[in-house]
Protein backbone atom coordinates (compact mmCIF):
# COMPACT_ATOMS: atom_id res chain seq x y z
CA UNK A 1 0.00 0.00 0.00
CA UNK A 2 1.01 3.59 -0.88
CA UNK A 3 1.51 6.59 1.17
CA UNK A 4 -1.60 7.42 -0.82
CA UNK A 5 -4.22 4.24 0.39
CA UNK A 6 -6.70 6.39 2.85
CA UNK A 7 -7.10 8.95 -0.28
CA UNK A 8 -9.13 7.79 -3.31
CA UNK A 9 -6.83 6.71 -6.14
CA UNK A 10 -8.47 8.30 -9.13
CA UNK A 11 -11.30 9.88 -9.81
CA UNK A 12 -13.24 7.90 -11.99
CA UNK A 13 -16.76 7.91 -9.67
CA UNK A 14 -16.30 11.88 -9.93
CA UNK A 15 -16.20 11.47 -13.20
CA UNK A 16 -19.41 9.24 -13.71
CA UNK A 17 -21.04 11.71 -12.22
CA UNK A 18 -20.10 14.43 -14.50
CA UNK A 19 -18.44 16.46 -12.56
CA UNK A 20 -15.78 18.70 -14.01
CA UNK A 21 -13.07 21.39 -12.94
CA UNK A 22 -14.89 24.79 -11.13
CA UNK A 23 -18.09 23.45 -10.91
CA UNK A 24 -19.93 24.31 -7.51
CA UNK A 25 -21.23 21.27 -5.85
CA UNK A 26 -23.64 21.18 -2.76
CA UNK A 27 -24.60 18.17 -0.52
CA UNK A 28 -27.79 17.01 1.37
CA UNK A 29 -28.31 14.18 3.71
CA UNK A 30 -24.64 13.97 4.66
CA UNK A 31 -24.48 11.60 7.72
CA UNK A 32 -21.32 8.95 8.72
CA UNK A 33 -22.51 6.34 6.29
CA UNK A 34 -21.59 8.11 3.14
CA UNK A 35 -18.75 7.18 0.75
CA UNK A 36 -15.79 9.40 2.13
CA UNK A 37 -13.66 8.40 -1.51
CA UNK A 38 -16.63 9.34 -3.94
CA UNK A 39 -16.63 13.20 -1.70
CA UNK A 40 -13.51 13.11 -1.61
CA UNK A 41 -13.11 12.83 -5.48
CA UNK A 42 -15.72 15.33 -6.31
CA UNK A 43 -13.73 17.43 -4.25
CA UNK A 44 -10.77 16.77 -6.23
CA UNK A 45 -12.37 17.06 -9.50
CA UNK A 46 -14.40 20.08 -8.62
CA UNK A 47 -11.38 22.20 -7.03
CA UNK A 48 -13.87 23.08 -4.55
CA UNK A 49 -15.16 22.11 -1.31
CA UNK A 50 -18.54 20.63 -1.26
CA UNK A 51 -21.39 22.94 -0.02
CA UNK A 52 -23.62 22.05 2.57
CA UNK A 53 -27.59 22.10 2.81
CA UNK A 54 -27.26 25.76 4.26
CA UNK A 55 -25.27 27.14 1.50
CA UNK A 56 -26.22 29.90 -0.77
CA UNK A 57 -24.36 29.41 -3.60
CA UNK A 58 -25.84 28.62 -6.59
CA UNK A 59 -24.55 24.66 -7.20
CA UNK A 60 -23.84 22.94 -10.77
CA UNK A 61 -24.74 19.97 -8.88
CA UNK A 62 -26.47 18.47 -6.17
CA UNK A 63 -25.78 15.06 -4.55
CA UNK A 64 -28.68 13.98 -2.35
CA UNK A 65 -27.94 11.11 -0.04
CA UNK A 66 -31.23 9.47 1.10
CA UNK A 67 -31.80 6.27 2.97
CA UNK A 68 -35.08 4.52 3.35
CA UNK A 69 -36.57 6.65 6.54
CA UNK A 70 -34.53 10.10 6.04
CA UNK A 71 -38.68 11.51 5.62
CA UNK A 72 -40.34 12.56 2.50
CA UNK A 73 -38.12 12.28 -0.57
CA UNK A 74 -40.60 15.05 -2.57
CA UNK A 75 -39.43 17.40 -0.05
CA UNK A 76 -36.16 16.43 0.26
CA UNK A 77 -35.58 16.54 -4.04
CA UNK A 78 -37.51 20.43 -3.90
CA UNK A 79 -34.94 21.09 -1.28
CA UNK A 80 -32.24 19.98 -3.44
CA UNK A 81 -33.44 22.26 -6.50
CA UNK A 82 -33.38 25.53 -4.48
CA UNK A 83 -29.99 26.57 -5.45
CA UNK A 84 -29.64 24.45 -8.62
CA UNK A 85 -28.67 26.41 -11.28
CA UNK A 86 -30.11 26.34 -15.11
CA UNK A 87 -28.79 23.01 -17.12
CA UNK A 88 -27.56 21.60 -13.29
CA UNK A 89 -28.30 18.45 -11.88
CA UNK A 90 -29.17 16.05 -8.95
CA UNK A 91 -27.73 13.10 -8.60
CA UNK A 92 -29.99 11.08 -5.51
CA UNK A 93 -27.66 8.48 -4.17
CA UNK A 94 -29.23 5.70 -2.01
CA UNK A 95 -28.01 2.54 -0.68
CA UNK A 96 -28.25 -0.33 -3.21
CA UNK A 97 -30.50 -3.26 -2.70
CA UNK A 98 -29.50 -4.84 0.38
CA UNK A 99 -27.92 -2.67 2.27
CA UNK A 100 -30.00 -1.23 4.75
CA UNK A 101 -32.44 1.62 4.41
CA UNK A 102 -32.15 1.26 0.79
CA UNK A 103 -34.76 2.36 -1.14
CA UNK A 104 -36.98 0.82 -3.96
CA UNK A 105 -36.71 2.25 -7.50
CA UNK A 106 -40.21 2.83 -7.86
CA UNK A 107 -40.56 5.44 -4.52
CA UNK A 108 -37.48 7.80 -6.85
CA UNK A 109 -39.52 7.09 -10.07
CA UNK A 110 -42.73 8.65 -8.15
CA UNK A 111 -41.38 11.46 -6.65
CA UNK A 112 -39.43 12.84 -8.95
CA UNK A 113 -41.81 13.56 -10.95
CA UNK A 114 -43.53 15.49 -8.25
CA UNK A 115 -40.04 17.57 -7.49
CA UNK A 116 -40.52 18.54 -11.56
CA UNK A 117 -37.62 16.29 -12.15
CA UNK A 118 -37.23 13.14 -14.06
CA UNK A 119 -34.30 10.18 -14.05
CA UNK A 120 -31.88 10.19 -16.98
CA UNK A 121 -29.52 7.30 -15.76
CA UNK A 122 -28.68 5.34 -13.02
CA UNK A 123 -24.90 4.24 -12.12
CA UNK A 124 -23.12 1.87 -9.72
CA UNK A 125 -22.12 5.36 -7.88
CA UNK A 126 -19.39 4.07 -5.70
CA UNK A 127 -19.81 0.33 -3.27
CA UNK A 128 -22.58 1.08 -1.34
CA UNK A 129 -24.63 3.20 -2.73
CA UNK A 130 -26.58 3.57 -6.26
CA UNK A 131 -26.75 6.42 -8.19
CA UNK A 132 -30.23 8.41 -10.06
CA UNK A 133 -28.97 11.46 -12.37
CA UNK A 134 -32.13 13.34 -12.11
CA UNK A 135 -32.66 16.56 -13.98
CA UNK A 136 -35.73 19.16 -15.27
CA UNK A 137 -37.76 18.36 -18.24
CA UNK A 138 -36.07 20.21 -21.20
CA UNK A 139 -38.12 22.73 -22.31
CA UNK A 140 -39.58 23.97 -18.86
CA UNK A 141 -39.00 27.21 -17.93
Amino acid sequence: MSATADRPADTDLARRLGITAGQVVQEFGWDDDVDEDLRLQVESVSGEPLEDEDSIEVADVVLVWFRDGDGDLVDTLVDALTNLGEGGAVWLLTPKLGRPDHVEPGDIEEAAPTAGLHATSSISACPDWSGTRLASPKGRK
